[in-house]
């Protein structure tokens, strides 16, 4: 989930959803705490699917099962990770392939067309999980380097997580299994 901490952008009651990716704690976290604000905020590693989601107020009975069904419909799968690119502002890892993360993105945004992804800001869905934001130049070759003797790994997604931030942090309400 995306940040600029000067502006406090995080809100109580914002949500979103994600896809926690546990094997990537070992070799990110400590970049992620000092260089995400995610993470500084309690978001672990993960890959955003749709954020920002309804505002909380907004989550129901209806549509816990609203997501239950769309997100149900689309089976597990698994993600490689062997290499990190750049977004102007972000480093971050590359989930290979990223067909399944971008179509349940879409299923997402389609039931709820009043939440795009990332607020509408960016045309394009660039699935990534977030190492660094706002580094240049010797910070970005020194995650780089130390990255590189702990690609590549592998992922088994079979969930997407609500998360909801309390006004300090984000914890997680919800968990909605994968198909299959």
């Amino acid at each position: 989930m995306a940040d600029d901490s000067s502006t406090s952008a995080f809100q109580a009651g914002q949500t979103g959803l994600i896809v926690r990716i546990p094997e990537a704690e070992p070799s990110v976290r400590g970049w992620r705490e000092r260089l995400d604000p995610s993470a500084q905020a309690g978001v672990p590693a993960h890959i955003t699917v749709l954020f920002p989601f309804l505002d909380e107020s907004r989550i129901d009975a209806l549509v816990h099962s609203a997501l239950a069904d769309v997100l149900g419909r689309h089976q597990a799968f698994d993600l490689r990770f062997e290499r990190c690119e750049r977004l102007p502002e972000v480093l971050y890892l590359v989930p290979e392939p990223d067909t399944q993360l971008r179509q349940l993105t879409e299923a997402v945004a389609d039931r709820w067309p009043e939440a795009p992804p990332y607020g509408g800001r960016f045309a394009e869905i660039v699935p990534h999980l977030t190492i660094a934001q706002g580094q240049e130049g010797t910070v970005v070759e020194e995650i780089k380097a130390d990255l590189a003797g702990r690609l590549p790994f592998t992922s088994h997604v079979a969930s997407v997580e609500l998360m909801v931030h309390d006004g300090a942090r984000w914890q997680e309400r919800a968990s909605f299994a994968l198909g299959g």
